[in-house]
């Protein structure tokens, strides 16, 4: 009998529509049914002998919420019939609702069985908890996972050991990830926690890369990735990252109406065996990056959502070196200034954040100008040892496209048609902070700002702590100038000061858009005396 292996995980919705991504155990067919009598059906499709779904549902009514199930071959799959949560709903929000967008990133899923968590609760189970204890309560409309959904570099102790009944771990790359099957090992143990099943089964959710998807400091540089290249294990370790963030991540942040014009999409599900179809496509972007976009737009009434690729759009030779190629930096463009005067906040994901702590800032701009030979050859190779070992390649590492970045945002903010509020939504770094950007010689209208929330379930070790705060201080920022002038760097297009934290720990943030106005939260999950789990308020603001 056909059942679920993964999901169901609740993606794209519009108030109209919907799609449901599944996994099962066997091929068959898959139909969401809700109880307003929306619904939606289709057949698996099949990749490296896994079998897949992505359920589009019609007919929903705007301003309304609905229960729905997951049948396959026509017997109910979900919800079981000993779940302790809430049925999961579909829900569609109006304009005049206004907008939650809680977003985080880093989240590494194990946990021990049994014992005390080392790295601390699970930011996602702990909202998970609070929305089933109140399921009529307050509830993000959208989760943004913003990176590191899964560690390829980074596994537990039983994929470990599921990797050693497959291979020898003494031949590279060891006890990290290798090939698709491995990879559906780290969704499965991320999504099968009880808590985060239900919380994706019923908050819909939009999903990026970044390195560790695929490999800590994943394309820092031409020569990094030449060395990679070198390597008997990379190509494959590549190629079944792309094709498992396709199938498991990607599929689910387009609408329906892009999937229906999706060619991989058409391939994959008239095959009966997707597998070469989906190959070909992810060796055709690591041989070709600018030839595959992973970016994408959503639009939520008058919020525009742009999630940009901050990791396989990169432009890696030294001499012309950018976070974002040319038709990627083109599409950016295009959709922040499509139609402008139709949102009224915008909001950018990138993994990675744009605006650093002054020192990690100015390190990386003198970084960059060494790696380009701004001092010799031999700093050029002193300077890439230095990239590699420091983890420098955020957009600061990138000074053309950092300046690009601030330039698109001053244009977008201002003048008639501009919005209220700009954000640039990150993670990467292991805290959160707050930081508003300032231009010389003109200020915009919007009210801009770099939101930073990471990690959701990851360790925080106090070398991160002193450092990042340490950053922040005037006499980092002091150390930084002198350090950029070594480097005969030309000063940023913007200033910054941060106007908020640094906060640590396994958290989330939230923002709540209404009309023209904005606020935010930062929630820390925390364990209290009885040894349960709740979201703390370590922050609450007004953005605009």
């Amino acid at each position: 009998m056909a059942g679920l292996r993964l999901g169901p995980l609740l993606r794209y919705t519009d108030g109209s529509c919907a799609t449901v991504w599944v996994e099962t155990n066997r091929p068959c067919t898959a139909e969401v049914r809700c109880a307003d009598g929306a619904r939606g059906t289709t057949r698996t499709f099949q990749v490296a002998g896994h079998h897949y779904a992505l359920v589009p549902v019609s007919g929903l009514t705007p301003g309304t919420s609905t229960e729905y199930e997951v049948l396959l071959d026509g017997t109910r799959a979900w919800p079981p019939p000993d779940s302790p949560f809430p049925p999961s709903v579909i829900t569609s929000p109006t304009e005049e609702d206004g907008l939650r967008v809680a977003f985080g990133s880093c989240r590494w899923a194990a946990r021990p069985a049994g014992g005390k968590d080392p790295v601390g609760p699970d930011a996602l189970d702990t909202l998970s908890a609070r929305i089933a204890a109140a399921p009529r309560g307050e509830r993000p409309d959208v989760l943004l996972l913003l990176g590191d959904q899964v560690y390829a570099d980074e596994v537990s102790d039983a994929t470990r050991q599921f990797i050693a009944g497959r291979r020898d771990l003494n031949e590279a790359p060891g006890d990290q990830v290798a090939d698709y099957e491995e990879y559906t090992r780290l969704y499965y143990e991320s999504w099968r926690d009880p808590e985060v099943r239900w919380l994706l089964s019923t908050v819909p959710s939009c999903m990026i890369f970044d390195d560790h998807d695929v490999i800590d400091d994943w394309n820092t540089s031409a020569a990094w990735l030449a060395d990679m290249r070198a390597t008997d294990w990379w190509r494959e370790r590549l190629l079944s990252g792309l094709m498992s963030y396709w199938v498991y991540q990607q599929l689910g942040n387009l609408s329906p109406d892009e999937l229906a014009a999706d060619p991989l999409y058409a391939a994959v599900r008239e095959t009966p065996d997707g597998t070469d179809a989906l190959r070909a496509f992810a060796a055709r972007a690591d041989a070709e990056p600018a030839s595959v976009r992973w970016s994408y737009r959503r639009d939520f009434g008058r919020t525009r959502l742009l999630m940009v690729d901050s990791r396989a759009a990169r432009v890696l030779e030294e001499d012309r070196r950018t976070m974002l190629d040319p038709g990627e930096a083109a599409w950016l463009r295009e959709q922040v200034l499509d139609e402008r005067d139709s949102y009224d906040h915008l909001l950018i994901g990138t993994s990675l954040p744009w605006l650093l702590p002054h020192l990690v800032h100015d390190v990386e701009t003198w970084n960059a100008a060494m790696c380009g030979g701004e001092r010799g050859a031999r700093w050029a190779r002193r300077g890439e040892r230095i990239r590699r070992g420091a983890d420098l390649e955020h957009w600061s590492a990138f000074p053309s496209s950092f300046d690009d970045l601030a330039d698109l945002i001053a244009e977008a903010g201002t003048g008639p048609g501009a919005p209220a509020t700009i954000s640039v939504l990150s993670g990467d770094v292991h805290h959160a902070y707050v930081a508003e950007p300032s231009w010389p010689g003109r200020a915009p209208d919007a009210r801009v700002a770099q939101l930073t929330c990471s990690p959701v379930h990851n360790s925080v070790p106090l070398s991160i702590r002193l450092g990042f705060r340490f950053g922040w201080s005037a006499l980092a920022r002091a150390l930084g100038r002198r350090i950029a002038r070594h480097g005969r760097c030309a000063p940023a297009a913007v200033g910054w000061r941060k106007t908020g934290g640094p906060w640590f720990g396994n958290q989330l943030m939230t923002l709540t858009l209404r009309g023209r106005s904005a606020r935010l939260r930062l929630e820390q999950a925390r364990t209290d005396r009885g040894g349960g789990i709740a979201l703390r308020t370590a922050m609450e603001r007004d953005l605009a």
